[in-house]
């Protein structure tokens, strides 16, 4: 019954403030509807630019396969290499290919031949997989055709099937939108319930709380339950947006996602009330959040693979939640895999959520 009358007081002081109820419905459709097209590294349009030293046939060919890629935007066939440099520097070019004088004879001759590849690795990614788009269209390059007696050079006698297992379209918004929607919750059900208690202090209604005799385990309890409901509101929401904008469906079960769910929304409002017992004012909690937030991001392997991080920073990122809650739902999303094949994922957040609410029942004092 006690309970009861908490979460009566909880709704009512999460409704007082018209704006919450809002930032529950337009925070996830602002991440599913524009993150995804800006998260994505999928680079193409790379300008580019050709020095074509050769001006034959087969360096003409090269310069229309080039061209014919989608990976690749043309700006212009100069010359000389100077005014390449000069269109990079301008920002005109990201890319310089430079085709040496020779070039048709050299690869009718051994069907290989050399060429100057510059990039413009201001951005990192763009150079790379600029970079990897310019040797994959190489070493497909058909082979060259002797003129005097009409062979061909052999081409390479080993063909590749290749199968893109669980993204055959190798589209990198579908690996994106599952850590998106863990960011939702992570957002929501980390800086609402940093902000709950402490405003409560700020306004002195939590003494009021304080002197009756109403328990620990009671308070917190009615402080996790309504996070608990807005966090799986919220899930639903960015599954449905995820079907309907970007046609993608869950390999796997949804029961296993809303499992996982359950328990990062326990995880992460468990760690805002530990935050919020222990600061005095809500410009301290939130700062604190904030910071626990952006390693969260930045270390759960949704931008970057952990596995390329040093070793230090992959211990610390072993002690993220939103590592494993991100791992599971690209798992459940892509693979289909079921809660035995997380093993390894729900313990390490079932632990993650023991210590925290434990932890904030522990730290909340009924005196000051």
């Amino acid at each position: 019954m006690v309970i009861k009358y908490l979460l009566e007081k909880e709704w009512k002081q999460l409704f007082r403030h018209k704006f919450m109820p809002k930032l529950v419905i337009f925070f996830p459709l602002m991440i599913m509807i524009f993150m995804p097209w800006a998260t994505t590294l999928d680079i193409r349009d790379i300008n580019t630019a050709i020095v074509d030293h050769d001006v034959t046939e087969t360096s003409r060919r090269f310069t229309r396969t080039i061209n014919a890629s989608s990976y690749f935007l043309l700006q212009d066939v100069v010359s000389g290499y100077d005014e390449a440099i000069d269109m990079m520097e301008f920002g005109d070019a990201d890319l310089i290919i430079e085709i040496p004088t020779g070039f048709e004879q050299e690869y009718a001759e051994t069907g290989t031949a050399n060429i100057l590849v510059a990039i413009n690795t201001v951005n990192t990614t763009k150079g790379v997989l600029g970079r990897a788009y310019i040797q994959m269209l190489a070493a497909q390059f058909p082979p060259a055709v002797d003129n005097t007696s009409a062979v061909a050079v052999p081409a390479p006698k080993m063909e590749l099937l290749v199968k893109n297992m669980y993204n055959p379209l190798l589209d990198y918004k579908y690996t994106m939108i599952p850590g998106l929607m863990v960011v939702v919750i992570l957002l929501l059900c980390g800086f609402m319930p940093v902000a709950n208690v402490v405003q409560e202090k700020e306004l002195g209604t939590i003494e009021q709380i304080n002197v009756t005799p109403v328990s620990k385990f009671s308070f917190i309890l009615a402080k996790l339950i309504p996070y608990w409901i807005i966090g799986l509101l919220a899930m639903t929401l960015s599954v449905l947006l995820a079907w309907l904008i970007y046609g993608l469906t869950p390999a796997g079960s949804l029961w296993t996602i809303y499992f996982f769910t359950m328990l990062f929304i326990l995880t992460m409002s468990g760690m805002g009330l530990v935050i919020s017992n222990n600061s005095s004012t809500m410009q301290q909690a939130t700062f604190v959040m904030l910071f626990f937030v952006m390693i969260f991001l930045l270390m759960c392997g949704l931008f970057t693979p952990v596995r390329s991080m040093p070793d230090w920073a992959q211990y610390i990122a072993s002690v993220t939640p939103t590592l494993y809650m991100v791992d599971a739902m690209r798992n459940i999303y892509l693979k289909g895999s079921g809660l035995a094949d997380l093993t390894t994922d729900w313990v390490a957040l079932v632990i993650m959520t023991v210590v925290l609410n434990v932890w904030a029942i522990l730290s909340y004092r009924k005196s000051s």
